[in-house]
Parts: structure tokens; C-alpha cells; sequence
């Protein structure tokens, strides 16, 4: 199994120095007794409220880019503290990553009143996700029922003429608005007919078209 090593510590002071050498040589060491193989080896001196930190930053980006299965640390204030802290573990929880500490001698055990807080986050999340979709087919309805005709704008749907999912229908963008529906409304609704646009690109289109039809003019 691959693991990261996270050491951080919050100054720069010699004597964190000194600390941040031998969390590394401990996380090493406690790598090779727990099987693991080392991916990589990342050091810091920043903030542990701080979720901004280049370190953190790249850890996360070699997890989303590759397969790792755990991160080695200290302890776990060395991850972070406060929100920060519950952020990062919400983040390797969600994507099946495994914390281990030296502090517990393995797999950390995380507090009660953390593991409630990213419960809370969760739930919170799922929440979120729900209302994002229903946004989405609110805004479908709308557009539909004011005479938006998505099979004209979608190609491979017995249209030849139609256009590609990836580009963006402006007229439609444009009679949308007309219709008092928001610019973040109206993404939502192109994302759902298969149109990956967001709120700044419905945006930007619009006033490009509105720009060419006042040249026009």
C-alpha cells in the first residue's frame, strides 16, 4: 500500500526545525514497521489553521491524481487545527484515505466531538447536493415550459444540425434572461440538458451576444 508522510511544523524557529527532521525520520521508520511504501514526503512550516498551505495543497493534489491509501503523521494537530483540520480529514475520508499517527501506533483514532463535526459535515454536503439537483430540474421545468426545446441544441439526437454538448446554445442563454430567469438559473438549467457551463460562462456569453447585437444595430 502507498502512503504519504505529512510533517509539519508552525515556525521557524531552529527548534521546529529540528522537530520537523525528526517527525520525517519517525514517519519513516514507522512506514517500514506498518508495510507501507512511501509515495512521498512532504515537510512544511505554516500554520496548522491555515488550509492554504503549499504542502497540504500538493498532498491533496497526489491524492486526487494517484492511487494513495494512507497518510503517515505525527499526530493529528500536525494535519491541522481547528476547521482546518476537519476539512482535510472530510476530504482523505471521502476519497478512502486512511490517516496513521505515531501517537496511536497506527490507524488514528479520531475523537468523538471530531467525528461528530464530520458527521455534521457530511450530512450537510449531502444536503447541499440534494438541493443543487432540485435547483436543476426546477430550472429544467422553466426553460421547457417557456419554450426551450433542448433536442434542437443536442447533437446525436436525430438532429444533424444540432449542435455539439459541449458548446453553448446563446440564443437560448439569451431568451432565458428575457424570460427573468437568473444567470445562475439558467446554468443550471444548461447543465442539466448536458451543457457543462457555469454561472460566469452564461454570463460572459450573454454579454457577448448582447455586445454583437448592439454592433449590429
Amino acid at each position: 500500500m502507498k502512503a504519504i508522510i505529512y510533517c509539519r511544523v508552525s515556525t521557524d524557529k531552529a527548534t521546529q526545525e529540528t522537530s520537523l527532521e525528526r517527525q520525517q525520520e519517525e514517519l519513516i521508520a514507522a512506514a517500514k514497521r506498518w508495510k507501507f511504501e512511501i509515495s512521498d514526503i512532504i515537510s512544511e512550516k505554516a500554520s496548522g489553521y491555515d488550509l492554504n498551505r503549499p504542502g497540504a495543497l500538493d498532498m491533496l493534489d497526489k491524492i486526487e491524481s494517484g492511487k494513495i491509501d494512507a497518510v503517515l503523521i505525527q499526530d493529528e494537530t500536525r494535519l491541522g487545527r481547528g476547521n482546518a483540520k476537519i476539512a482535510l480529514m472530510h476530504f482523505l475520508l471521502k476519497r478512502g484515505v486512511t490517516l496513521y499517527s505515531l501517537s496511536h501506533n497506527g490507524e488514528l483514532k479520531i475523537s468523538e466531538t471530531d467525528s461528530m463535526l464530520l458527521d455534521i459535515v457530511a450530512m450537510i454536503e449531502e444536503h447541499q447536493r440534494t438541493l443543487h439537483n432540485i435547483k436543476i430540474k426546477r430550472g429544467m421545468k422553466r426553460a421547457v415550459a417557456k419554450g426551450y426545446q433542448p433536442e434542437k441544441n443536442l447533437k446525436n439526437r436525430g438532429n444533424r444540425n444540432g449542435r455539439e454538448r459541449t458548446e453553448v446554445p446563446v440564443e437560448e442563454i439569451f431568451r432565458l434572461r428575457q424570460n427573468n430567469m437568473t444567470f445562475e438559473e439558467i446554468a443550471a438549467t444548461m447543465r442539466g440538458f448536458g451543457f457543462k457551463v457555469s454561472k460566469a460562462t452564461v454570463h460572459r456569453r450573454y454579454k457577448e451576444y448582447m455586445e454583437r447585437a448592439d454592433k449590429r444595430e
